[in-house]
């Protein structure tokens, strides 16, 4: 078997984990179709068909437009339940063994969307998942940054009562001109409250968005964090502290911020000494699922056997897992390599 192959069937059965997945950008159009027709809701598109060709961006508010134009078709616990035990199939068949996963509450409870409607229909999905697929999951719920704080603390508040549900508060959403300075309040309250906390920095903010979100926000993974590069100070601290960075190179390409996967900074990371991960982002919209990243990234990045598997180890060490949950992942991967070479 020629190298190429082998990397690829390697890659096909790989047990890993992700961690930058929004459960909203699974909503694949044939269950965006399924979902309106049960709501009796009619969309602009007359097809799956017809709305796949509309994936086509320039950037990341050509994206948000359409994704909250799409997930308006979403209304009772059942939408959520179904949207989300869709996503954990296809983790499935992928071998995720582990999946943290963000909601965008705010999305939903500004269209008079109940909180509970929404949580408690992913958190049924993700308990369904566990118990019949053996998928272990981790709910971060996100602030939309192109709002007002105030309106993140009222997020916040309806978050306690599902407390033991949700392990971490992110940043999501329009990020230029939205710093995580803005939030720093409201994260404070967060962690006040017990909740581990992320923020998408550096996907098409400047690096000194990362520092923010580092400084201010106090948070224990970097979502993106491409712009990580521009600062030689950045890149030292977030090595020395081994801060993850949750890179969604398929999203990157699709969303413009690289123009070519082959100028992707993943690899570079890597050699800088950088906890780099890859995850899918909004996989129905951008490209592909996590498989679909690692074999895309493989290829146009001309990874080796170790970057592979160090990449899958990665993704279970900058998760939310206790020390014994990824040893126990880490024992699975290490076996499966085993076997694999």
């Amino acid at each position: 078997m020629n190298r190429t192959k082998f990397l690829e069937q390697f890659i096909i059965g790989l047990p890993m984990a992700e961690l930058h997945l929004h459960i909203e950008g699974t909503l694949e159009p044939e269950l965006v179709f399924k979902i309106a027709e049960r709501n009796q809701i009619k969309i602009k598109y007359n097809s799956s068909q017809e709305l796949r060709r509309a994936y086509k961006f320039n950037n990341l508010q050509d994206f948000l437009n359409l994704y909250y134009e799409i997930v308006s078709v979403l209304k009772t616990e059942q939408d959520f339940y179904d949207m989300t035990i869709a996503y954990l199939r296809k983790a499935h068949s992928q071998n995720i063994l582990h999946t943290e996963i963000f909601f965008d509450p705010q999305t939903h409870t500004s269209r008079g969307i109940a909180f509970s409607t929404v949580i408690r229909g992913v958190h049924r999905a993700l308990r369904e998942g566990r118990k019949k697929m053996g998928i272990s999951t981790k709910l971060i719920m996100c602030f939309l940054r192109h709002l007002d704080e105030k309106v993140a603390i009222k997020s916040l508040k309806q978050a306690l009562k599902y407390r033991p549900w949700i392990v971490a508060i992110g940043l999501d959403s329009s990020e230029v001109g939205c710093p995580p300075s803005k939030f720093k309040r409201v994260f404070c309250l967060a962690r006040q409250a017990g909740f581990l906390t992320v923020a998408h920095a550096g996907e098409e903010g400047p690096a000194e968005y990362i520092w923010e979100a580092l400084k201010l926000l106090q948070v224990s993974r970097i979502d993106h964090g491409n712009s990580a590069l521009d600062d030689k100070k950045l890149i030292k601290e977030l090595v020395k502290r081994q801060v993850p960075l949750t890179l969604c190179p398929l999203s990157n390409l699709a969303l413009r911020v690289v123009k070519k996967l082959t100028e992707h900074p993943l690899k570079i990371m890597m050699q800088k000494g950088l906890l780099v991960t890859i995850n899918s982002d909004d996989p129905a919209y951008l490209g592909g699922y996590l498989k679909e990243n690692y074999l895309a990234v493989q290829k146009a990045l001309n990874l080796d056997f170790k970057d592979i598997y160090q990449l899958a180890k990665n993704s279970f060490l900058a998760s939310f897992l206790d020390a014994e949950q990824k040893n126990e992942m880490i024992k699975k991967l290490d076996d499966y390599v085993k076997h694999a070479i």
